[in-house]
């Protein structure tokens, strides 16, 4: 998130086949469909808590760290089939009900964001919740090749100081299938935090309560209190059209890539002690195809950075609990000099992502106040910002949810079949995890013509399926 912005860091043991890169074998295409997709608001309501939150809880203090987020409401879509047992109306009075009871503990998704004085106002004033009748089937969207359909789902928050924290839009279905939109305001959650969210409403929605779901901590800002005069980020801007496009990697694909990335200096000790994690080899390959499509366009090889999101909960030296809501990560970043006589390996952007991260996670655990982990995550962000600014060096931008718990979101009629975020409307990457865990499905977001060189690069061709 700026779609939230965290990479998976962990080992992830290898895939069951054998992988044979072919582009005969990776590159199917199953049958197209042309979806002409009709919503139709069906009502509109704000639900507020089951239980008025309490007067000594109704103003909360934003973390230094919550400031620097951009205005901006990310998306999280949850794709669930026909229920024999409950109708898409059911299905939605279930989820406005168990809402209400989650927002008595996230009381804060519930309020309004005050930017001027630092705070959510925590108001009660309630989640947007619309209920939506959609024309066609939901396989029809979901084998999809046009991501840009998606944003049919989304509701429409306009950012004024009204503008609620969290926004939901239940899409139902001719066929009974459901697609489900949380919105949520960067400035109080980040990918991890509303994924929590959406797994204690879930585990509520089943349980039909809220016992036994745990309580979430509102005390980052005790940790990074606001500060006065903070810029916040500010969204990227918009220049030419952008097309999304998702392109799979499957389990056997990503361990042929970690094979790959183990040639050429093989023993170097950093690949030796470091195996890739899934993340990081499908981002190092990814950046390797950016880097050749910037040289196809360009005629010459140009300097890129890579920056990418950590999430910073359990590694910083600070006794933050796993369980507090709120914005808790950094931005780090990987070069590449683009010599002119150079080859662009895998090995080495492999080798630059982990040495960028090592060194962004050892530097973390360093402060012993907040103040100076603020500073850190301050700078990591600026950073950012004023190379996006100079445009004297190709940026590549990566969000990752993979690992979040998504697909462990069941309401209590069966787990996703799929989950996404929305369309780009700027030049990045986003990666999620398939619904087996193996594989890993990545966003890109290019130009026209960067799309097209991009999407038939031979080695994009042959890693990878494309729906």
């Amino acid at each position: 998130m700026s779609d939230s912005i965290i990479m998976d860091l962990d080992p992830q043991s290898s895939a069951k086949s054998t992988f044979k890169p072919t582009r005969s074998k990776l590159s199917r295409r199953g049958p197209k469909f042309e979806l002409k997709m009709k919503v139709q608001i069906l009502s509109r309501k704000f639900v507020k808590p089951a239980t008025p939150t309490p007067p000594h809880l109704r103003s909360l203090k934003v973390s230094s760290i919550d400031q620097l987020q951009p205005p901006i409401h990310a998306a999280f879509i949850l794709y669930y089939l026909a229920n024999g047992d409950e109708n898409g109306d059911h299905r939605s009075k279930r989820l406005e009900k168990s809402l209400s009871e989650i927002l008595t503990l996230y009381y804060p998704v519930a309020g309004r964001y005050i930017r001027d004085k630092q705070m959510i106002d925590c108001n009660d004033e309630g989640v947007e919740f619309l209920e939506a009748q959609v024309s066609g089937q939901l396989a029809q969207l979901i084998q999809g090749e046009k991501l840009e359909e998606l944003n049919h789902l989304l509701p429409r928050p306009i950012q004024s100081t009204s503008t609620p924290v969290a926004l939901v839009q239940v899409n139902m279905f001719e066929c009974g299938g459901l697609a489900m939109v949380l919105l949520i305001s960067h400035n109080i959650a980040d990918g991890i935090a509303a994924t929590s969210f959406l797994n204690a409403w879930a585990k509520a929605c089943r349980a039909e309560g809220i016992n036994g779901v745990v309580q979430p901590r509102f005390d980052l800002a005790s940790y990074f209190p606001p500060r006065e005069n903070v810029p916040a980020m500010q969204p990227m801007k918009f220049g030419v059209p952008i097309i999304t496009r998702r392109f799979v990697f499957n389990g056997a694909a990503i361990s042929s890539l970690k094979q790959i990335a183990k040639g050429g200096d093989s023993d170097s000790e950093s690949l030796s002690k470091h195996q890739p994690s899934r993340v990081v080899v499908v981002t190092a390959f990814l950046w390797k195809v950016l880097i050749a499509v910037s040289k196809a366009r360009r005629g010459n090889l140009r300097p890129s950075i890579l920056f990418h999101s950590l999430n910073l909960r359990g590694r910083t030296a600070l006794p933050i609990s796993d369980d507090s809501f709120g914005n808790l990560y950094m931005v780090a970043n990987a070069r590449f000099g683009g010599d002119s006589d150079s080859k662009v390996e895998l090995h080495e952007l492999v080798g630059s992502l982990q040495s960028s991260i090592r060194d962004a996670l050892d530097d973390c655990m360093k402060p012993q106040n907040g103040d100076d982990l603020v500073s850190m995550v301050t700078n990591s962000m600026r950073n950012l910002q004023e190379e996006l600014q100079s445009g004297e060096i190709d940026i590549y931008k990566f969000t990752s949810w993979c690992r979040f718990p998504l697909f462990e979101v069941d309401f209590g009629w069966g787990k996703p079949i799929w989950v996404s975020n929305q369309p780009k409307v700027v030049e990045m990457v986003s990666l999620t995890d398939t619904k087996d865990g193996d594989g890993i499905e990545a966003w890109v977001g290019l130009d026209e013509k960067n799309m097209s060189l991009f999407q038939n690069h031979p080695e994009v061709k042959a890693f990878t399926s494309k729906f």
